[in-house]
């Protein structure tokens, strides 16, 4: 196992291996952290080397599931199985829907008015949430990796007979896609696969890929992303580390002007919100009862609180004088299951 490291000034060096790293902070030369399920350790005096080597990160995008592979030539430092974002657009037309009826009745409301957005290159809300996500986390990995090459297998949309534009100007696939890969080039070096190709490759290391799907191993996605990083930086053919750490985006209800339903007396009370008594939803705290949690809501009994693995509420009358506050999240994590290889 290694631990991603750091220095004083925040430098993202090579990953350390454990053992040295329990000694650094047995004697003081180094602070340990967590960020988001993930042990690190920032350095306390100047390191010996800063160099680093080349560090490359496979990505396997999918509707449902999506795999990410932090390799180097000479180890696999980490393998993400993260849930794609799905329910951004559904949110956008039904916020459409709520606005457009609101016209009719007598509550606040803003005048209709033209399409500024008609003619203009855009991104759909819910297609650039979609690759917005990878971009997050490939960040998120970059803070604790010196990731030098990003490798995506690449995925085409559906074609349409008799419409020569239709892939590149109007499937959402292709113009999120696009928009993804000019945004990684900005940072790395990018390459791209196809998907013929990684089976190539994972065939010629033997390795199987699981058919099914949604299950949270490393045989289902993340051998496909070891492929990809493995293709661009090189190495041992062989998988050393099937360890496979679990993300998901967290639920947020924003705050509504009410909830869509009338409730007694024909009211509409307000819904949502992310704040309340100078604290966010989606914070990490240590409960005196639950361990760790992370805050969920506010109501009129107290906060309520969730398990970090899912969507499980351990309670709703939680004090603030009952846990400790930490940090904040960016996604729920989780541990999945290891191959058996």
């Amino acid at each position: 196992m290694f631990v991603p490291t750091k220095t004083k000034d925040t430098q993202t060096l090579m990953p350390m291996h454990a053992a040295r790293a329990r000694k650094l902070i047995k004697r003081g030369e180094a602070t340990p952290y967590w960020d988001n399920g993930i042990y690190c350790i920032r350095l306390n005096k100047e390191p010996s080397n800063r160099e680093t080597q080349a560090i490359a990160i496979g990505v396997d995008p999918g509707s449902k599931k999506e795999g990410f592979t932090v390799k180097s030539q000479a180890h696999t430092y980490l393998n993400v199985q993260a849930d794609a974002h799905t329910k951004v657009g559904k949110k956008v037309e039904k916020r459409r829907e709520l606005r457009r009826s609101r016209r009719s009745r007598k509550c606040p409301n803003r005048k209709n008015r033209t399409n500024r957005l008609a003619n203009r290159e855009r991104v759909p809300a819910g297609t650039r949430a979609r690759w917005e996500w990878k971009l997050r986390i490939l960040q998120w990995l970059s803070k604790m990796f010196p990731a030098t090459h990003i490798c995506v297998e690449d995925i085409k949309a559906e074609t349409k007979e008799r419409a020569k534009k239709w892939n590149q100007s109007f499937s959402p696939l292709e113009v999120g896609k696009q928009w993804f890969y000019t945004q990684l080039q900005k940072r790395w070096e990018v390459l791209t696969l196809q998907g013929w190709q990684t089976k190539e490759i994972r065939d010629r290391l033997d390795l199987k890929k699981s058919s099914k799907k949604l299950s949270e191993t490393f045989d289902a996605h993340c051998v496909d992303s070891w492929c990809l990083a493995y293709h661009t930086v090189g190495g041992e053919p062989t998988v050393e580390n099937t360890d496979l750490l679990c993300l998901s985006p967290i639920p947020i209800v924003r705050r509504q002007l009410h909830r869509q339903n009338s409730q007694k007396g024909g009211k509409r009370p307000r819904y949502g919100g992310t704040t309340c008594e100078d604290l966010v939803k989606n914070t990490l705290v240590r409960h005196v009862k639950y361990g760790l949690t992370r805050i969920s809501g506010f109501g009129k009994a107290g906060i309520s609180l969730y398990s970090l693995g899912g969507n499980h509420r351990l309670c709703q009358n939680a004090k603030p004088s009952d846990f400790k506050v930490l940090t904040r999240l960016n996604f729920n994590y989780r541990s999945g299951i290891s191959s058996s290889r």
